[in-house]
């Protein structure tokens, strides 16, 4: 009979497993997922360095030392381009790499991993800790009868990686209603990953493939044609807080709606609440309490996303602002700092700081006097 039952094996199933099993090696610990290891995932394939972190807390090191490196950000809106060197480097990933990878350092950590698709939590133990972290349709979240928050959709394809964007991950953002961007993020293989995500509004109808495929073409001119493997996804996006349930069942990663709602990442989130359910699960089982399995969860994850979530909704909400976007993209060309904190607020777990803030009150200052100034001098 298995202890931890995990439902769901790509980056939070497998960091749940991890976490659990860097706590107790002697857990039975069952990972179940209704694919066969490797599989491709729809994702932008970002990984940031704090990824690699979190694992090297449970003894996976060296995950990513074969892939190449991606040095720089650059951020384009319009006629406007930011181009800067990231203080760490970060990784773009196929999925199909990726998990892979972190399914099998979860079995060689001492996990099982099964073939199935589980329909209901009826069918799992009742007497076990169950994590899901089986994605944006999850059927875990919707057995507890918790629902979605709001929601964006996503195509992503593979197309050859232009010269000038080698080392490089370029969003463009789009014009109109924000937030909405396109993107080229450089593999290091001659491929990057292509794709283009909107917000979905209630009551709105939402784009078709035909849509979204356009407004990457317009964006980023010349990468559908040359693009394969087109897929689409939904991201269920984070609100500005996050209340994890109590009781024995427990939600990670895109089930959980851990997607940020500025920027679309999702890994950080997964592997962070995949290790911190993990470790609760085997706090709770140690203690002879599985239904404590929750409040553990809780309190492992407060000091991580509780004020991150908060400023990272505000921030959503700032951006669908173009003058805002617009401030930002100005304060980041003109100050490497302000730069290095959207990208761990956009990548991670920052916050808005006392930088951030007066390097935007700055730009829109600055660009209010010389709309003044344009408008004092036509009269």
């Amino acid at each position: 009979m298995s202890d931890l039952v995990i439902v769901g094996a790509g980056p939070a199933g497998a960091s749940a497993a991890l976490g659990a099993l860097s706590v107790d090696p002697s857990l039975d610990v069952l990972l179940l997922d209704r694919s066969t290891f490797p599989r491709d995932k729809a994702c932008g394939d970002g990984v940031a360095p704090h990824v690699l972190d979190l694992l090297a807390e449970v003894g996976v090191t060296g995950l990513l030392d074969d892939r190449t490196p991606v040095t720089h950000l650059h951020l384009r809106r319009g006629p406007r381009d930011v181009v800067r060197e990231m203080q760490r480097p970060a990784y773009v990933v196929p999925r199909q790499v990726l998990d892979a990878r972190l399914v099998e350092a979860a079995q060689a950590a001492g996990a099982r991993l099964e073939q199935r698709r589980v329909k209901d939590l009826a069918e799992l133990p009742h007497d076990a800790v169950v994590v899901g972290a089986d994605g944006a349709h999850s059927v875990i979240r919707r057995s507890l009868g918790q629902p979605r928050g709001r929601t964006a959709l996503a195509i992503r394809g593979y197309a050859p990686t232009p010269v000038e964007q080698r080392g490089h991950q370029l969003i463009v953002f789009a014009g109109g209603e924000q937030p909405a961007y396109a993107w080229s993020f450089d593999r290091g293989d001659g491929l990057a990953n292509v794709g283009y995500g909107q917000l979905l509004r209630p009551k709105r109808q939402a784009p078709t493939r035909a849509h979204l495929m356009q407004r990457l073409e317009e964006l980023l001119p010349g990468s559908t044609g040359a693009g394969v493997d087109w897929v689409g996804h939904q991201l269920p996006l984070s609100s500005a807080r996050w209340h994890p349930s109590d009781g024995r069942v427990l939600l990670v990663g895109d089930a959980a709606g851990l997607i940020n709602p500025m920027t679309g990442e999702g890994i950080f989130y997964a592997v962070a609440t995949g290790i911190a359910a993990g470790r609760a699960a085997a706090a709770a089982l140690g203690a002879g309490d599985p239904s404590s399995a929750g409040r553990c969860h809780r309190e492992a994850t407060k000091p991580i996303l509780s004020w991150h979530l908060r400023h990272t909704a505000a921030a959503a909400r700032l951006c669908r602002s173009s003058r805002v976007l617009e401030a930002g993209l100005r304060a980041s060309a003109r100050d490497q700092r302000v730069f290095d904190d959207l990208v761990e607020l956009g990548l991670a777990r920052g916050r808005i700081t006392p930088r951030l803030t007066a390097g935007l009150a700055r730009s829109l200052v600055g660009a209010a006097t010389s709309r003044a100034t344009v408008s004092t001098k036509e009269s």
